[in-house]
C-alpha cells in the first residue's frame, strides 16, 4: 500500500482527483480549528486555509469541509496550503441541523454534515443508565443512511448485572448487525474491535457524552490521548467532553475519529432510509394484504398481527412509526413552507378531535 492508500485513498479519489487542474496535491482532513485545517498528505502533515474561491462556494453548512474530507490543496511559501477543492464523499453522516426543530420562521429544515467518508461507525452505548435501545435504533437509522457499516458496542458491562439479556435486546433490534459487549477499561476487551479497523480502513465513534469513546481510542492507541474524567456520582454519566473531530492514527495503519456527544440525534433523509434500520418490519410487512400499509389498523396486517403473536416487539413497532413520521416531517419541509405545513397539521388535529367520545356529564 502507498502512504495515501493508508490514509484511505482509492479509486473513488483518484478519479474525480485526475479531473482537477494541475499543480495540487491530494490531502485529508485529520483537524478543524476556527477555519484552519490540518491536513495529512503523502508527505506528512500540513495546515491549510480554504482559498477564497473555495470559500465562497462553501458558504452553507451543509457544504462545509469536516473531519475526514478529502480536498485538493496547493502548496504555498512557508510551508502552509491552501484548499482549492472539496472532492466528492463517498460516505458522510449527516443529521438536521440541531435546534432546527425550533424554528418557526418557514426556511427548510438544514442538513449537517457531521463526518465524512468512513467505512465503519461504532455506535457506543453504556450498558448503565445510559442504555436505550431506542436511541441505539436511531443511531441505526442515521448510520445506514450514511453508507457505512454499523457495529454497536455495549460498553461498560461491568456495570451491568444482566449483560446477556442485554445484549439479546440489542440483537434484536440491529438485525444483521455485529454487537459487542465490553469493558473498555478492562486490559484486552476492546482488542475486539481492532479487527474492523485494518489499513486504509477509517472507523468512527457515535454515542452520548461519557459512554466511553476516549476510553476505547485510549485502549486501542495503548496510550492515554483522550482525557477521560470518572463517571458523575449523581447521575452516572461521564464528564469528559471532547470538543472536536480528530481522525486518530492507529497503529495498524486504521483511522479512528472520535466525535462529541450528540445531544440531539435528529435524524436526515427520507422514509426508505429506515429500511436496512428496521429490516426485520420491512421484511415482515411483504406478508401485508395491501402494499401500502401503514401497519397501524389495516386488516391483513401482517407486522401487527407479529405484535400480537409476540415475535415483534410494540416498542420497536413503535419507535419505527416515530421515525417514520419524523423523516416524512423532514421531508414535506423541504418542499413546503411552514405555514402550509402547520395548517395542515391542524385540520388533521382539528379532524381527529370530532371523533373523540363525547364527556359524559
Amino acid at each position: 500500500m502507498t502512504a495515501l492508500d493508508h490514509l484511505g485513498w482509492n479509486s473513488h479519489f483518484r478519479r474525480r482527483f485526475e479531473e482537477l487542474g494541475d499543480g495540487l496535491i491530494p490531502g485529508r482532513i485529520f483537524r478543524e480549528e476556527k477555519n484552519r485545517y490540518g491536513v495529512f498528505t503523502e508527505g506528512g502533515e500540513t495546515a491549510a486555509g480554504l482559498s477564497g474561491r473555495l470559500r465562497h462556494l462553501l458558504s452553507s453548512v451543509e457544504e462545509r469541509i469536516v473531519v475526514g474530507d478529502w480536498v485538493a490543496l496547493k502548496p504555498e511559501h512557508g510551508g502552509s496550503s491552501l484548499i482549492e477543492a472539496l472532492l466528492p464523499r463517498r460516505t458522510s453522516v449527516s443529521r438536521k441541523l440541531a435546534g432546527s426543530r425550533k424554528r418557526r420562521s418557514g426556511g427548510a429544515d438544514r442538513e449537517q454534515v457531521i463526518a465524512a467518508n468512513m467505512d465503519v461507525i461504532f455506535i457506543v452505548t453504556g450498558l448503565d443508565r445510559d442504555y436505550s435501545p431506542r436511541r441505539i435504533e436511531r443511531y441505526l437509522a442515521l448510520v445506514w443512511n450514511s453508507g457505512a457499516s454499523p457495529v454497536v458496542v455495549l460498553n461498560k458491562a461491568d456495570l451491568c448485572g444482566d449483560v446477556e439479556e442485554k445484549l439479546e435486546e440489542v440483537e434484536s433490534c440491529a438485525v444483521g448487525v455485529p454487537v459487542h459487549a465490553l469493558s473498555a477499561r478492562e486490559p484486552g476487551e476492546a482488542e475486539v474491535l481492532r479487527r474492523y479497523i485494518p489499513a486504509g480502513v477509517t472507523a468512527a465513534l457515535l454515542g452520548s457524552s461519557g459512554v466511553g469513546k476516549s476510553t476505547i481510542i485510549n485502549t486501542l492507541l495503548g496510550f492515554e490521548k483522550q482525557k477521560v474524567r470518572n463517571l458523575s456520582e449523581s447521575d452516572g454519566k461521564g464528564m469528559h467532553t471532547t470538543t472536536h473531530r480528530e481522525l486518530i492514527r492507529l497503529p495498524d495503519g486504521g483511522f479512528l475519529m472520535d466525535n462529541p456527544g450528540m445531544r440531539e440525534i435528529q435524524l436526515w433523509g427520507d422514509a426508505d432510509d429506515l429500511d436496512s434500520a428496521f429490516g426485520d418490519i420491512e421484511k415482515t410487512a411483504e406478508d401485508c394484504r395491501f402494499r401500502d400499509c401503514r401497519h397501524l389498523a389495516e386488516p391483513g396486517c401482517a407486522v401487527r398481527l407479529a405484535v400480537e403473536s409476540g415475535g415483534l416487539s410494540p416498542e420497536r413497532l413503535a419507535s419505527y412509526h416515530k421515525l417514520q413520521r419524523e423523516l416524512h416531517y423532514l421531508e414535506d419541509r423541504q418542499h413546503k413552507p411552514a405555514s402550509v405545513i402547520e395548517r395542515e397539521r391542524w385540520k388533521s388535529i382539528r379532524k381527529s378531535t370530532k371523533n373523540l367520545p363525547e364527556k359524559k356529564s
